[in-house]
């Protein structure tokens, strides 16, 4: 559905502010007074009043009454562990990712195609004190790391090409693809090769291995990766990381 006709038909303002302001909160700015929430979403100071005071009395919000900061309710905790528990991917791949997470004690990261941009839906952190972080809910462009890449890879060809003539390659490091040419390149030896590898593409110093995971059909749902500092490859034998990656990524749906 056309964003023109969705939002002439079918949506309402109200409610788009509403997520606005709990959009508005994130892992660097996890407490916000009620001016920094209206910064951050453009609405005005009389409208937010009321939405945040709902938000606070339906349990979405907290206020520290000393400080006037809002933050994260509890009630948000309780309906994401819904969506963890009825979720089929999640409820299959999460035991799956923390034997990947024992094995490798490295980042492991489940992530999604959404509003054509990678998110991460589930992370299991390194256990190592140096380490290269992922957060639940962070997006990335789809020509940015591993995940990224093959979310874009095992897209139809339509698709591609639409995303190719849309997008403008800004570089988020120096390693960042900046030619539409190299990145269908990428994307025709990730298909051949059924994995991505990237070094510092969004963060520098970091390299990530991603797998796709798929249904019945060929359908893809996701990604699995391991993410990792540059400096400790050394460490492994990446081809038996990429086994083990493609080998959960297999018993995620089986």
């Amino acid at each position: 559905m056309k964003e023109e006709t969705f939002k002439s038909n079918y949506s309402m303002s109200s409610i788009h502010r509403v997520i606005q302001v709990l959009r508005a909160f994130s892992i660097e700015h996890p407490k916000l007074s009620l001016t920094e929430i209206s910064k951050r979403t453009e609405i005005s100071l009389s409208s937010l009043q009321r939405i945040v005071s709902t938000l606070a009395y339906e349990g979405f919000l907290v206020k520290d009454e000393k400080t006037k900061q809002y933050s994260l309710g509890l009630e948000l905790m309780f309906l994401g562990q819904l969506v963890t528990q009825n979720d089929a991917l999640l409820s299959r791949a999460i035991p799956i990712m923390e034997e990947l997470n024992d094995q490798t004690k490295e980042n492991v990261s489940l992530n999604i195609i959404e509003h054509d941009e990678r998110r991460c839906i589930y992370n299991l952190p390194s256990r190592h004190e140096l380490s290269a972080l992922t957060f639940v809910g962070h997006t990335s462009p789809l020509y940015a790391g591993a995940s990224a890449k093959i979310l874009l890879a095992y897209q139809d060809n339509t698709f591609i090409q639409n995303f190719i003539n849309m997008i403008e390659l800004k570089r988020i490091t120096d390693s960042t693809v900046d030619s539409k040419e190299s990145l269908l390149e990428q994307l025709s030896v990730i298909r051949n090769q059924g994995y991505a590898m990237t070094k510092g593409e969004r963060v520098k110093g970091a390299m990530s291995i991603s797998v796709p995971i798929f249904a019945k059909g060929n359908l893809l749902l996701g990604t699995l990766s391991v993410t990792f500092p540059v400096i400790r490859q050394e460490e492994y034998d990446i081809e038996e990381l990429i086994c083990l990656l493609k080998d959960a990524a297999k018993r995620i749906m089986n």
